[in-house]
């Protein structure tokens, strides 16, 4: 099998703006073709969108604003992993000769219909995603004896490192404290525990490895993927304090990186709760069930970036179809050492991790260089 790389990239700030779908996925879209004027729209072979908008036709929309005739154009959707699960499509479509050059654009507004899976009805009224969320964080403490101040570490480490990233939509920095008095939701979840909806777009472009080493100054090479999904509906989850999905997406990736968990210097965590970071992290086997809040209580004692150094979703915002890009944007740009006050120290394997509505389907992605 040949190997598919990562040779370009676009992103633009995530904003709670009220711009069109159309409009925010050209803007990233523009960004990687200004910012990379040696590559050609008319050697693009397939356009994929990766959002939940309800749009029509946003792959062909897409191509034409961006001046492109691909061969391949059509959009992913699959809440919050449509991302990479839209970056794992573009892979298939290089590696098995299909395609030289494939555009990953995901884009969302703040407003998406996406948020809420209304086929669910275990969930009566309770379809939004605080309410798994919040059954999530009663599970996890009630099981490891995590207590709420502890896990608000992960607001509090995450806006602290999002004002390091020009793109994150929040401005500000928090105390355990501001986490712990801010606005209850449920019994268990505070507004700063939470990710927020808002409008983002971020495009990426994947290429064969004679195209990758034609272009890239940095290749980067996606060499692990792991996917898997377990259910639909949440309460089909064998636990509700650890995530199977990714633990098996995280397992099938390693192997086919033929990577430990050791190996791996930097990360992108699904942290689209406070509670979703250390599940995360110990489901991939970073760490022992139930110790998760260790390792991150470490890394934000020390200022180390090693775990969501963009500020993971709740310091960056959660535009939901950009977010799996811009998440392997950043490991990207850990791995080119152009992170700027992000930077970790001497990546060189970094890893994704994207799921979605409460873990019952998870993206993971390994890349190196």
């Amino acid at each position: 099998m040949s190997k598919v790389g990562i040779i370009a990239y676009g992103t633009i700030p995530f904003t709670t703006e009220d711009d069109k779908i159309e409009s925010i996925l050209h803007k990233s879209t523009n960004e990687l073709f200004q910012k990379n004027p040696n590559i050609e729209k008319k050697d693009i072979d397939a356009v994929l969108v990766s959002t939940n908008n309800n749009s029509k036709y946003l792959s062909p929309v897409l191509s034409e604003m961006s001046g492109i005739q691909p061969k391949i154009a059509h959009s992913i959707e699959s809440l919050c992993n449509s991302g990479t699960n839209s970056i794992v499509s573009a892979y298939s479509y290089i590696s098995s000769g299909l395609a030289d050059l494939v555009l990953v654009s995901g884009a969302e507004r703040y407003d998406s219909p996406g948020q809420i899976l209304e086929w669910d009805n275990s969930r009566g009224e309770f379809k939004h995603p605080v309410f798994w969320a919040s059954i999530f964080s009663k599970s996890y403490k009630r099981e490891f004896g995590i207590s709420d101040e502890q896990l608000a570490v992960v607001s509090v480490k995450n806006h602290k490192q999002a004002k390091e990233n020009p793109n994150a939509v929040s401005k500000k920095t928090y105390t355990v404290e501001d986490v712990m008095n801010s606005k209850i939701l449920t019994d268990d979840l505070r507004l700063l525990n939470c990710s927020r909806p808002c409008t983002g777009s971020a495009s990426i472009l994947l290429a064969s490895e004679e195209m990758t080493k034609k272009f890239a100054e940095v290749p980067v090479w996606i060499s692990g993927i792991g996917q898997k999904t377990t259910s639909a509906g949440f309460t089909k989850n064998v636990s509700l304090s650890s995530m199977e999905s990714t633990k098996l997406a995280g397992q099938h990736a390693l192997k086919m990186a033929n990577r430990s968990n050791s190996e791996i210097d930097v990360m992108e965590i699904h942290d689209a709760f406070s509670v979703c970071e250390p599940m995360a992290l110990e489901s991939l086997g970073f760490t022992k069930p139930g110790k998760g809040m260790n390792l991150i209580k470490n890394v934000h004692e020390t200022d180390d970036f090693k775990i969501n150094p963009r500020g993971g979703l709740i310091g960056t915002g959660h535009p939901l179809g950009a977010t799996g890009i811009s998440q392997t944007i950043e490991i990207v740009q850990q791995l080119q050492n152009s992170a700027a006050n992000r930077q970790t120290d001497n990546a060189s394997v970094g890893l994704i991790h994207n799921m979605s509505a409460a873990s019952t389907s998870s993206t993971v992605l390994v890349l190196e260089k």
